[in-house]
């Protein structure tokens, strides 16, 4: 079985039982971006998560902190957690902010957010000064985006001292990839790991730790689906939603290429929100702008609102060694919310999902198509793997259940032991 298969039938952890009575730690979450172009981008009470560790952690009984650099202060600032932001210099200046993030933690562990300089390197150096335990929660294989294991930094000394002096030099990026490179490569000097699906955690080894749901706010019995269509304008359609920034590899374009097999005018992707990253909308609006509808983007908070006008929620997910490790939230916005959801075979999907959704291979228009037509077609069963999939995410990908396997993870005694004074 697998490590995401047996976390989900394991009984709980003795490890829960281990010094009932001891005063719990407090833990600093530092992230490496929390500006609005990163980590930051939704709002402090979103589901990015660092913020829902944290949530998890306070619901465990934990007192927890959030630090990290920003280029400018978020516009939400509203979070139970102690949350620290540090200016982000350039250049030089940088490393100065490297040196405030280091020494700011008051936590007795630290909990560093991605294999990041900012947060992970920063995390590093702090635990071997202040001789405290630290965790690294990883979400993403980060060298994926370019070219995984076979990166490789090609410039030769000018190059090298370009990228490093110049004003514009790319080393000059933290988030270059030759420094994730290097950050991968200690992560075996953490004390835990914890990770979010089967790809990540054969790679890195650790602890599996879901993305957890708040169930409370993505709750179907909130809502009335026909109000909310009307409310966006899509009482005519019926609705293929998918929330988030469309990108090549999440398969987007696979969903508009089903609807062109389909041709049945009322049938829509609906995207909520868009990519910050490039014009990758336009060139969808483009090529399928009379298939698509783009709403703006949305609050972490009215995202139920938006989910809720759903007929299908779709995760189209293309086979890419990114995807594999990834852990798509939107998912279990779909699951929370009791929508019949559509997605590809790709990563840890099928185990998050179970029977409690339509699963197609993915890279295939056609097959996407077929599971349309065939859930338009038996509405009534799709309405009921919908309950399935909201039981299923309260059990194994709900808040709760996350701020119980942090419970286990930082109760240890490998932890405790340095933790505690």
């Amino acid at each position: 079985m697998s490590a995401l298969g047996s976390t989900l039938h394991d009984s709980p952890s003795e490890a829960a039982a281990i010094c009932p009575d001891i005063k719990r730690p407090m833990i600093s979450i530092l992230v490496s971006d929390l500006s609005e172009t990163g980590t930051g981008r939704w709002g402090m009470e979103s589901g990015d998560r660092p913020f829902v560790i944290s949530k998890a952690l306070r619901l465990a009984g934990y007192q927890t902190e959030i630090l990290g650099l920003s280029n400018a202060l978020p516009k939400e600032k509203n979070i139970e957690a102690s949350l620290k932001l540090i200016h982000k210099q350039r250049g030089i200046g940088f490393w100065r902010s490297l040196y405030k993030l280091m020494t700011a933690p008051k936590g007795d562990i630290l909990y560093a957010y991605k294999p990041k300089v900012g947060s992970f390197g920063t995390a590093l150096l702090a635990k071997y000064l202040y001789r405290k335990p630290l965790v690294i929660d990883i979400d993403d294989w980060e060298l994926s985006w370019h070219g995984g294991d076979n990166y490789c930094y090609t410039g030769d000394w000018q190059q090298l001292y370009r990228d490093l002096l110049k004003a514009e030099g790319a080393l000059r990026n933290s988030d270059h990839p030759l420094y994730i490179q290097q950050m991968e490569r200690l992560i075996k000097f953490a004390d835990e790991v914890t990770t979010h699906n089967t790809f990540l955690q054969k790679r890195f080894g650790g602890r599996w730790l879901p993305n957890g749901k708040d169930i409370h706010l993505f709750n179907p019995d909130l809502f009335d689906a026909e109000a909310c269509r009307q409310e966006l304008g899509l009482s005519n359609y019926r609705v293929l939603m998918f929330p988030g920034a469309p990108r090549p590899y999440k398969g987007a374009e696979d969903i508009l290429l089903a609807l062109d097999i389909l041709d049945e005018p009322d049938l829509k992707l609906v995207i909520v929100g868009g990519s910050p990253y490039d014009d990758y909308d336009a060139y969808l609006h483009r090529n399928w702008g009379h298939r698509l509808i783009q709403l703006p983007k949305t609050e972490y908070r009215k995202m139920p609102s938006r989910i809720a006008a759903a007929h299908i929620l779709v995760v189209p997910q293309r086979d890419d060694p990114a995807t594999r490790a990834q852990f798509p939230l939107k998912i279990t916005d779909g699951m929370a919310m009791a929508k019949p959801v559509l997605a590809t075979r790709v990563g840890d999907i099928p185990k998050i999902l179970g029977d409690a959704g339509y699963l197609v291979e993915a890279d295939s228009p056609k097959a996407l198509a077929d599971s349309i037509r065939h859930i338009f077609a038996n509405y009534d069963e799709a309405l009921t793997r919908g309950t399935q999939a909201r039981l299923r995410c309260q059990d194994h990908f709900s808040v709760e259940h996350m701020s119980e396997i942090l419970s286990d993870i930082f109760r240890s005694q490998k932890l405790l032991s340095s933790a505690i004074k």
